[in-house]
């Protein structure tokens, strides 16, 4: 067959089934996350049907969905809230850092991946999902109580300590010598600490250089400005993905909330098909050597997270129902806990297996996470009930 009517055959297919596992996603309450991971799983290396024809478009297209995906986040926020969110959270973050890196660097150690699969699986622990978390507490009605803005604080200061990991983890992965490496950091931080002061102080100047009144205009601005930045941010060894989250803190105001409306199909396409790319990369019969491991994993982080928001949502005087909720709220582990696996696993230093686990742990991670927020305010309810004992009645004198 040709492989121009290949390629379109493959590409509709796929499209057109993430489609239908979207819509199923919506029917039962949960992400599509989980979903696409599945399906990517079945047609992939290993899997029913080997895709040959959409390979190098997926490679690329995987690509544009990360960089959506952290431009997106970027957009959530504006460096002021950025600023806030770490001052108000810097211990809950560490705690946070510190409880849930080190159960996945600790495994990789132990099934002996080094240095680099103990950092890679340290982050794949370590950062919850920023999406699936909005979602569940948009769709529980949660918005407006009082343990909502310590989630969203613990999730500004992941986001921020993400986009110091990732051009770390870039160089680590590239086997640069520890000289380059500190540059890279240094590099980073510079980058980094540049584009907040610039979002400060002129992030009104940004948003004017890519809002118009016309949509096309905006779109191509938009998208076109974020390719060159993350291309910008590669060629100078910082994460690409990085540079794209950083000019979405620079965008601000009715801009950002535009920019939001107008990129969103865009980054539900592209990130849908990075996420079955990712799934297609993986062989299913890797996954159960590693299911036990996975399921060890998402156990103890699970009961990590929930200690995280539990002491956070304390310090912040809430009572004992939100702070549970708050704990619940982060279990879940979704686009940047695959965004890193995929980074170590293209990069070839890594072992297949580690994709394997990551795989399986992200999908528990992502439908348990949903389920305890959903069902954790019952339960703690029903535990605090009081016990009643059995009614005695005293008869009175015959």
């Amino acid at each position: 067959m040709d492989p121009l009517a290949l390629t379109l055959i493959e590409l509709g297919a796929v499209v057109f089934c993430l489609g239908l596992l979207a819509r199923l996603a919506g029917r039962i309450g949960m992400s599509p996350i989980p979903l696409y991971l599945v399906g990517g799983l079945f047609f992939g290396a290993g899997g029913l049907v080997r895709l040959e024809g959409m390979h190098e478009f997926a490679h690329l297209s995987a690509e544009i969905g990360v960089i959506l995906l952290l431009l997106m986040l970027g957009l959530e926020y504006t460096a002021s809230e950025l600023v806030t969110g770490l001052r108000r959270s810097w211990q809950a973050g560490v705690l946070d850092l510190l409880l849930n890196f080190l159960p996945g660097a600790v495994l990789a150690v132990m099934l002996g991946w080094g240095v680099v699969g103990a950092m890679v699986m340290g982050g794949v622990t370590y950062i919850s999902s920023s999406g699936i978390a909005a979602k569940v507490i948009t769709d529980l009605g949660r918005i407006g109580n009082r343990e909502t803005p310590v989630v969203l604080s613990i999730l500004v200061f992941e986001d921020l300590a993400m986009a110091l990991y990732l051009p770390v983890l870039t160089a680590t992965l590239a086997g640069v010598s520890f000289v380059m490496g500190l540059q890279t950091v240094g590099i980073s931080l510079a980058v980094v600490s540049l584009v907040l002061l610039v979002a400060l102080r002129h992030g009104h100047h940004v948003s004017k250089a890519v809002h118009s009144e016309n949509s096309e205009v905006f779109l191509l601005n938009l998208l076109g400005l974020a390719l060159l930045v993350a291309g910008l941010a590669a060629a100078m060894q910082v994460s690409a993905a990085v540079g794209a989250f950083m000019l979405g803190i620079a965008i601000s105001g009715a801009t950002a909330h535009s920019a939001t409306r107008v990129l969103e199909p865009l980054r539900d396409l592209f990130a849908a098909i990075f996420f079955v790319v990712f799934g297609l990369n993986t062989d299913p019969r890797s996954i159960p050597p590693v299911l036990g491991w996975a399921l060890l994993l998402a156990v103890v982080t699970a009961a990590t997270k929930m200690i995280t928001g539990h002491w956070a949502a304390k310090r912040a005087g809430i009572g004992v129902p939100g702070r549970f909720r708050a704990g619940a709220a982060l279990i879940a582990r979704g686009e940047f806990s695959i965004v890193i696996a995929g980074l170590a696993v293209a990069s070839g230093v890594v072992p297949a297996d580690l994709a394997a686990l990551a795989t399986a742990y992200v999908l528990i991670m992502a439908i348990m996470g949903p389920l305890a927020a959903r069902f954790v305010e019952p339960l703690v309810r029903a535990l605090r009930r009081p016990v009643r004992g059995p009614a005695f009645r005293t008869s009175g004198p015959a």
